[in-house]
């Protein structure tokens, strides 16, 4: 990445499966808990990040974790959950182990503590203990299998900025630990960086070129991604492995410059393919050669896919609509071909889009127009709704300005029939 080399994350890439055409959903928590549960927002019902001590919504899923437990591994979560904060909800009560991390966001701990970004909230005693007095867990915990999380320190932004680094010396140890163990795991590793407002670990400070929190935060995540590879190698478990690294939404625009780059059009809380194409980087050595595809590739298709090579097939729920397609053939086959032929946008509660092959059918979307935004992205925007949808060709414009559905009709009843289709797994397993 321009400005912040990341050789540990590339060599992945190189060596592995480096999908082109991955997705998740337009934020952090529905991405999160698509994964867990293999199912659309829509079903979860998680479709916007719950902040504040809000409850959030996991519990009554049947969650990917669980059914690895049920099938004889050890499941870990470390870092960032922001799945909810109420007890059911929390990753010791749907399937982990253990859980060492905070239960929110980053920005939870630091917008009523940074003068910098914040001066009328620090400055202000009224609205600094208001803030205060909102019933959100201002710790990171640790939580066992079943129990109540127990408070390990407050997290204020000294503390912040050492949290990637113990967080990654924890996943460290759970993996050495591992080694001597004969039980199959599973560790669900999500980083605080390079969510705004960044601070990296003091020895990371200034290390980019670019000399800045956020680039300095992702040469800090890189090193992380080695830290644990290494691990992995060292306790010789690398081939036995599979490892996958992506992000949970696009860029969140409106805290540039604390926001990556995309090649896309608008940026995080859209279905533009800003806010949803991520990179996704599968390495699993001896077992996946390393190529680029741009196969379609969503994130809760980890649900399947996971159980599939964990020899749990059978544990699929069949009483709930499972969207998750295993993919384990598109993985390991060379130049194979992805099982997913259609790829579902969902803005919230609203359908937004369909991509078949290289091409996107649209007919909502959230406003990407300078009148509406002060910076393309995020949250913000005016919902537009398409009488006339809109088809773009992500070959030949990506940054879908050209819509030119008049000359494709011939693909019109194609992609309304699985549309339709799609619509009608709500009717007929409703929520």
């Amino acid at each position: 990445m321009a400005g912040a080399p990341t050789p540990h994350i590339d060599r992945l890439a190189r060596d592995g499966l480096l999908l082109t055409s991955c997705y998740s959903e337009p934020s952090c928590t529905p991405s999160r808990a698509s994964i867990m549960t293999g199912r659309h927002p829509m079903r979860h019902g998680l479709l916007i990040p719950p902040m504040y001590g809000m409850p959030g919504g996991l519990s009554g899923e049947v969650t990917l974790p669980q059914l690895l437990s049920d099938a004889g591994y050890v499941t870990q979560a470390v870092g960032k959950w922001h799945m909810g904060e109420n007890l059911a909800s929390q990753p010791q009560h749907v399937g982990f182990d253990d859980f060492y991390g905070f239960l929110s966001v980053s920005d939870m701990y630091t917008e009523w503590r940074d003068p910098y970004f914040f001066p009328e909230v620090v400055y202000s005693d009224e609205r600094t203990e208001w803030i205060r007095n909102e019933r959100f867990n201002k710790c990171w915990v640790h939580a066992t299998k079943g129990g109540d999380p127990e408070n390990v320190e407050e997290v204020t932004i000294p503390v912040l900025s050492t949290l990637d680094d113990r967080w990654a010396t924890y996943s460290e140890d759970f993996i050495k630990r591992m080694a001597g163990d004969e039980r199959p795991w599973f560790l669900y590793h999500c980083t605080r960086g390079a969510h705004f407002d960044n601070y990296p670990l003091e020895r990371f400070q200034g290390s980019s070129p670019a000399k800045h929190p956020y680039k300095d935060t992702l040469v800090e995540l890189d090193d992380i991604v080695g830290r644990l590879v290494r691990t992995l190698e060292e306790t010789g478990q690398a081939d036995n492995t599979l490892v996958f690294i992506s992000s949970d939404n696009g860029p969140e625009m409106e805290t540039w410059p604390d926001a990556a780059y995309t090649p896309f059009r608008c940026a995080k809380g859209s279905t533009w393919e800003g806010g949803v194409r991520v990179p996704g980087i599968f390495s699993w050595p001896g077992m996946i050669e390393g190529r680029a595809s741009d196969g379609l590739f969503d994130q809760l298709d980890l649900f399947a896919t996971l159980l599939h090579l964990a020899g749990a097939d059978d544990a699929v729920p069949d009483d709930r609509f499972i969207d998750s397609i295993d993919q384990t053939s598109f993985l390991l086959g060379d130049d194979a071909h992805s099982n997913r032929k259609f790829h579902y946008y969902w803005l919230t509660a609203t359908f937004s889009a369909i991509r078949v092959a290289e091409y996107k059918y649209m007919i909502a979307s959230i406003s990407d127009d300078d009148t509406d935004v002060v910076n393309s992205g995020g949250f913000s925007g005016v919902m537009q709704q398409y009488g006339y949808g809109k088809m773009f060709n992500l070959y030949l414009d990506p940054k879908e300005q050209h819509s030119y559905l008049i000359r494709k009709l011939v693909y019109i009843e194609l992609i309304q029939t699985a549309m339709a289709r799609h619509r009608r797994t709500f009717h007929t397993w409703p929520n």
